[in-house]
């Protein structure tokens, strides 16, 4: 999968740097991935949920949400954003 945009991890790394480990592990395995559909995301990533048009994943336990757009067909993951729990909760990011 092409993983647009790194920097969207760096760059959340710098302010929570608990982040960085668990964030690059899931850049490294998303980049070598050939997910064709959530299922097999979930073979992976047991805790990601399809929520309406994006895929949601847990990282460092359930500290953090990375909010995606998987375009299966092109093989593009795009990250719309990174959440702490707390800022996921308050659902601002659907808008």
């Amino acid at each position: 999968m092409h993983v647009i945009s790194r920097k969207a991890l760096v760059y959340f790394s710098q302010i929570h740097p608990d982040a960085e480990i668990p964030l690059d592990a899931w850049y490294r395995i998303a980049k070598s991935a050939k997910w064709t559909n959530i299922v097999e995301v979930k073979k992976v990533y047991s805790h990601a949920d399809r929520v309406g048009q994006y895929t949601v994943f847990n990282i460092k336990g359930n500290d953090y949400r990375l909010i995606s757009e998987i375009n299966y067909r092109s093989q593009v993951i795009f990250i719309r954003d990174i959440l702490t729990h707390s800022e996921y909760s308050e659902r601002r990011w659907k808008e």
